[in-house]
């Protein structure tokens, strides 16, 4: 795996990391995993999340199995500069929900040395591209794509099929909400569903 090959955070290097993929897939337990790593060895850290996503808890990052890690909600990209403290790994969950000002953000703590880790959809429920994710994934060095198993036919899913008539992009939601598909089967919902 990549891992491998990550600079030292001794260096004074810094990287823009950047976990993706569609709605239970695994994103944010694979964020926690790699914050739970930096802890273990010790290294100061700090995770932010979006104020909007409050689905388990506004003071935590949660799983849909519920782990869970301390962090801190903010309204927008810009409160994650105000609030670091010079820590050297920089979590960053539900990224597609924050502003533009995040590309900027995040480059800005990778300038100063900062391992910065973002988790977040890669594709809304329409299949688009979901907020800053295509910028985020352009300037990272790192990129791992996570995928869900399809809910039809058991292959790779890396779509959110949304379940309700809801049309706005963002919609906070589990299981009742989404369902992950493969390629196919998300077509094949979506001709079913015009």
């Amino acid at each position: 795996m990549f891992l491998e090959n990550f600079p030292s955070t001794d260096t004074g290097n810094g990287w823009i990391e950047v976990i993706c993929g569609s709605m239970f897939s695994g994103k944010t337990e694979e964020l926690i995993r790699r914050m739970r790593r930096a802890q273990f060895a010790q290294q100061d850290l700090i995770i932010f999340k979006p104020v909007i996503d409050n689905r388990y808890s506004s003071k935590e990052v949660v799983t849909h199995r519920g782990e869970r890690i301390p962090a801190m909600a903010v309204d927008q990209a810009e409160d994650i500069l105000k609030n670091w403290k010079g820590q050297k790994v920089v979590g960053v969950d539900e990224v597609q929900f924050f502003d533009e000002a995040l590309i900027g953000v995040c480059a800005e703590l990778a300038r100063r040395g900062v391992r910065v880790i973002c988790a977040g959809l890669d594709m809304d429920f329409a299949g688009q591209p979901f907020g800053v994710m295509p910028q985020l994934l352009a300037i990272s060095e790192y990129v791992t794509k996570v995928h869900a198993i399809c809910v039809s036919c058991g292959a790779l899913a890396q779509f959110s099929h949304r379940l309700v008539g809801e049309k706005d992009q963002v919609l906070l939601g589990e299981k009742q909400h989404y369902e992950p598909l493969c390629r196919k089967c998300f077509n094949d919902k979506i001709a079913q569903e015009a």
